[in-house]
C-alpha cells in the first residue's frame, strides 16, 4: 500500500469535493459576520477589541492566551488560522516562504481570504505529495515536543484541522444564511 497517496487523498478528496466547494460564493458579510457578542475576528489594525492581535498589515488577527469561556470566532478568524497553519507547515517543512502570525498580512475580504487559503493548501499538499512514504517516517524535528514523532502525525494533524475548522466554518454559512428565518 502506497501510504502517501492515501494520506493525500483522504485530504484532496474531502477539500475537492466537500469543503472547497462550500467556500465559494462567501461575501464579506458572511466573512465578518459575528453571531455572538465579543468574537474573535479579523479587525483593521487597531480596532480589535481582543487582548492580543496580530498580524503584519492593515488586519489583524485577534487572539489571547487566558479566556474563559473560550471565545466564538468568525469565518474570517477560522480561514485564517487555517491559512497560517498550512503556510507555518509549508515553511517548516517544505522550503516554501516562512509565515508566521506575526507577520503575516491577513486578508480583508472574503475573496483574499480565499485566495491565500487556495495557495497555501496547494503548498502544503505539494510538500506533503513529495515525502513519500519515507518521508512519511522521518522525525519532525519541530517543535521540540514533537521533534521525535513521524512526519506522518503531523501531516495527519493537519488533515483533522482542516476538516474540524471546515466544518465550523461551513455551519457558520448555513445560521448566517437562516438569519431571519427562525
Amino acid at each position: 500500500m502506497d501510504w502517501n497517496a492515501e494520506v493525500v487523498e483522504q485530504i484532496e478528496t474531502h477539500w475537492r469535493t466537500r469543503l472547497r466547494p462550500r467556500l465559494d460564493g462567501l461575501s464579506d458579510d458572511e466573512y465578518f459576520w459575528e453571531p455572538v457578542e465579543g468574537c474573535w475576528t479579523v479587525s483593521r489594525r487597531g480596532q480589535s477589541s481582543a487582548r492580543q492581535s496580530f498580524g503584519s498589515g492593515e488586519f489583524t488577527w485577534d487572539y489571547g492566551d487566558d479566556h474563559d469561556p473560550e471565545p466564538v470566532t468568525t469565518i474570517a478568524w477560522r480561514l485564517a488560522h487555517l491559512t497560517v497553519g498550512l503556510a507555518q507547515g509549508a515553511a517548516r517543512r517544505f522550503g516554501a516562504p516562512e509565515a508566521d502570525y506575526d507577520t503575516f498580512e491577513f486578508a480583508g475580504t472574503a475573496d483574499q481570504a480565499l485566495e491565500q487559503l487556495d495557495d497555501q493548501f496547494a503548498a502544503w499538499i505539494h510538500g506533503v505529495r513529495r515525502l513519500g512514504e519515507e518521508g512519511l517516517l522521518r522525525p519532525q524535528g519541530w517543535p521540540p515536543a514533537f521533534a521525535d514523532a513521524p512526519m506522518v502525525r503531523l501531516v495527519l494533524y493537519t488533515n483533522v484541522e482542516l476538516v474540524h475548522h471546515g466544518a465550523e466554518i461551513c455551519l457558520l454559512r448555513d445560521l448566517y444564511s437562516r438569519l431571519g428565518s427562525c
